[in-house]
């Protein structure tokens, strides 16, 4: 069974730093997009930044400039490196990635549980 586990969020001042990351982990033969959404209060959930296999990569107007996502296909994990954060930017990321399990022949999307960043002085 595939999973997704988020790490590194937690309370942040403003202008502050702080890196996520989030690890896939179960029979899985190869990961396509990996990215992260977030989910502000009372918001909705929202794409923030995405990653393809081929290491190209999108970020939300939003965040660009301040926000990298990077991947390391040898550990199946994702990774968004955020800087310069805003109070706007307080919210549940989400991981997500497109999986292909061993037991498959097409991809699945998977999501992590969330991980709440806080920025706040």
């Amino acid at each position: 069974q595939v999973q997704l586990v988020e790490s590194g969020g937690g309370l942040v001042q403003p202008g502050g730093s702080l890196s996520l990351s989030c690890k896939a982990s179960g029979s899985i033969h190869h990961i396509y997009d990996m990215g992260w959404y977030r989910q502000g209060p009372e918001q909705q959930r929202v794409a923030v930044a995405h990653i393809s296999s081929s290491d190209a990569s999108g970020l939300a107007p939003s965040v660009k400039g301040r926000f990298t996502i990077s991947r390391d296909d040898a550990k199946k994990t994702v990774y968004l490196q955020m800087a310069s954060l805003k109070p706007e930017d307080t919210a549940v990321y989400y991981c997500y990635a497109s999986i292909v399990e061993t037991s498959r022949t097409h991809a699945v999307d998977y999501w992590g549980k969330g991980v709440l960043v806080t920025v706040s002085s």
